[in-house]
């Protein structure tokens, strides 16, 4: 039973695309907050929170990539 590195590598690719959408989702949320009068508010808000969903994605991808390569025959 060995690792098939081609599959670990696409799953730390998915792993390092979460990576800074994990760090901008966040900080956009928090911007928009800070600017609640600003007339652009929502969409900012709705951006930082497409970035936080698409990390929680990218990272779920990513790890049951990287399972299935090194469990699976």
């Amino acid at each position: 039973m060995g690792t098939d590195k081609k599959v670990l590598v696409k799953g730390l690719k998915y792993m390092g695309g979460a990576l800074p959408l994990i760090l901008m989702g966040p900080v956009v949320i928090h911007s928009s907050f800070k600017n609640q009068g600003h007339p652009f508010f929502i969409p900012v808000l709705g951006l930082g929170i497409i970035f936080c969903v698409l990390a929680i994605l990218l990272m779920f991808l990513g790890l049951r990539t990287i399972m299935k390569s090194l469990f699976n025959s």
